[in-house]
């Protein structure tokens, strides 16, 4: 079955993770994880496309983005893979992929869903039992949107900056969204969305998105259970 085409819509966001080949681990030292975050900030600025939370794990990436043309993403992810895998195949003295394949990534419903993804991305860590706070691990944007410590890879979203006009309480407003944990039926749409490839949000939110896009934006209804009396009844 042909792979769909990918969502592409600039000015809304969407949510990109990329794994290591076979799971495996795409960072081994501190020199890994600088090395990625400084090509990720150079392809994003060159591709104009802004990155608003990152978490980078073991072995997989995760990032909350805008895109401000068509191919803004495509042309960031490429750039930084093909930067990447040749430094991390020198410096360990390895040859071969480094990815799982291409990237996946899911277009999202800003109002219901961007500030819900900000969470997903940055609890990682803590979802993976490596630290007991956000703010404890090294590799994620938490401590630049919550804290206040300067990260010059993150780009606002205006969402995120209505949380308050003063700065202190904005991020004392967004540590706040972090005093609970996502339930498991958000972490199931987040993912199944992501990994699928269908956008993230309410059947109106996806029906103005296959609209834009003529694509379907969501998978399409089954046609139900084949046994029941209800089916064969209705069967011509």
């Amino acid at each position: 079955m042909p792979r769909l085409p990918r969502f592409v819509l600039p000015g809304q966001p969407q949510h990109i993770i990329q794994r290591g080949n076979n799971r495996e681990p795409i960072f081994a030292a501190t020199e890994d994880y600088k090395y990625y975050l400084d090509r990720l900030n150079a392809a994003a600025k060159k591709h104009r496309v802004d990155i608003h939370a990152y978490v980078l794990m073991t072995n997989h990436v995760h990032l909350l983005v805008t895109p401000w043309t068509k191919k803004g993403i495509s042309n960031m992810m490429q750039g930084i893979g093909r930067y990447y895998v040749q430094y991390f195949n020198g410096r360990y003295s390895r040859t071969g992929t480094l990815w799982e394949g291409r990237y996946k990534g899911t277009l999202l419903d800003s109002e219901a869903y961007l500030l819900t993804c900000y969470r997903y991305v940055e609890l990682n860590p803590v979802r993976a039992g490596m630290v007991d706070h956000p703010a404890e691990y090294p590799w994620s944007s938490y401590r630049h949107n919550a804290i206040g410590t300067l990260d010059a890879l993150i780009t606002t979203h205006p969402l995120y900056s209505m949380l308050d006009e003063d700065d202190d309480k904005r991020r004392s407003a967004y540590r706040a969204l972090f005093d609970d944990h996502l339930d498991g039926k958000t972490l199931h749409e987040i993912r199944s969305a992501t990994n699928k490839a269908w956008a993230l949000g309410d059947d109106r939110f996806r029906e103005k998105i296959t609209r834009l896009l003529n694509r379907p934006a969501s998978p399409c209804a089954r046609g139900g259970d084949h046994r029941s009396e209800e089916f064969k009844s209705n069967r011509v």
